[in-house]
């Protein structure tokens, strides 16, 4: 009896021991995710419904990075956007000066364009027009450190009011662009651009010149063989492969420059946001396979789908792309449209802890 009884002991032992195991080994398999909230209210209203789900992590002084838009290009998210937005905060739009050559080149004119954009609500700060600021990248494989607009350091919250749309080197644009090359300096941004030279299909070639409009840098010529780029002056925008309609000027085949561009993006963008304090919105509109800084955009793919928020830039960069592949009906919508895949920026993201891919979307408008 004594020995039976010993036995159911050792038996509830081994229960209670093996549940606390399986209890342990549940909670370590689950994966982190990030709230990313969304709403199909595009609107300034919209923006502020958002706002209100993700305001609790503003402090200090707040800078609202935005883009002003190319001369000549419509596509750009509208200053009445952000209007609300930035009054409630008493908020500075801030932005960098381009490599490139254009009003956006110098900050007199860069923001004489603001203005004529209609960005006459709050005070615009250059941020590279207060120096260079060298930041240490961790773990960053293709640059030690990230050279920054200094003026990021006047604000204690940025906010990233992100147009998500087509670029014709990095896939898409998002908010890890906006926080890598929309926060360097301009020398920055050739360090990220450096040799990312495209590739011409001269038989694809139709004459039609709209390359040649649309380089910032005047560094294609068309021949009477198709288009020639002078790589002394290329400096890898990749303005050229969106704006040719006949694919005549596509991405460098070389996929491991693809890769090298696309993590110089993600880690100047964890240079810019570690050890901030950083809200994350994607205004997923005008979907045009080109960015803001052409003169000469391609028009839309795909109807307006909404805006998102959240403070995880991984987790807001996989939910934009996950429902513009929806919305085409894609497993890859900007590899479609732009022979390129930016989908590495969120996998190496990820990889560098800056954040999780695994999100939950809450759709504010059903609640």
């Amino acid at each position: 009896m004594k020995k039976l009884f010993l036995s159911f002991l050792v038996f509830i032992a081994f229960c209670i021991v093996s549940c606390q195991n399986k209890t342990e080994n549940d909670v370590t398999a689950e994966e982190p995710t990030s709230d990313v909230y969304f709403t199909e209210n595009i609107s300034p209203e919209g923006v502020m419904q958002l706002f209100e789900y993700v305001k609790a992590n503003v402090k200090g002084n707040v800078g609202i990075k935005v883009h002003f838009g190319e001369d000549g290009n419509t596509y750009y998210v509208p200053a009445s956007m952000v209007e609300p937005l930035c009054k409630e905060l008493n908020a500075t739009l801030i932005e960098t000066n381009v490599k490139y050559t254009g009003r956006r080149a110098q900050t007199d004119t860069h923001i004489e364009l603001a203005k004529e954009h209609g960005f006459t609500f709050a005070p615009i700060d250059i941020l590279d027009d207060g120096g260079t600021l060298e930041i240490p990248i961790e773990n960053g494989k293709q640059f030690k450190t990230a050279l920054i607009g200094k003026n990021i350091d006047k604000y204690e919250t940025i906010i990233y009011f992100t147009h998500f749309k087509g670029h014709g080197r990095s896939g898409f644009g998002g908010c890890i662009k906006n926080a890598s090359m929309g926060m360097a300096t301009p020398e920055g941004k050739g360090a990220m651009h450096f040799s990312d030279y495209p590739e011409v299909v001269a038989e694809n070639c139709t004459f039609c010149n709209s390359c040649t409009y649309d380089c910032p840098a005047d560094a294609i010529t068309i021949t009477d063989k198709g288009p020639v780029i002078d790589r002394s002056k290329c400096i890898g925008c990749g303005k050229c492969i969106s704006t040719c309609p006949h694919g005549a000027i596509r991405p460098a085949s070389d996929s491991m420059q693809t890769q090298r561009f696309l993590e110089g993006l993600v880690e100047y963008a964890k240079a810019a946001t570690d050890g901030r304090n950083n809200i994350y919105f994607n205004i997923v509109i005008n979907l045009s396979p080109t960015c803001d800084c052409g003169s000469n955009p391609q028009e839309p793919f795909a109807a307006n789908i909404g805006i998102l928020a959240s403070t995880d830039i991984v987790a807001i960069e996989a939910a934009a792309h996950d429902l513009v592949d929806k919305a085409t009906n894609s497993d890859d919508a900007f590899l479609k449209v732009n022979s390129i895949s930016g989908k590495h920026q969120i996998e190496y993201a990820e990889k560098l802890g800056m954040g999780t891919r695994k999100y939950n979307l809450i759709n504010i408008d059903k609640k």
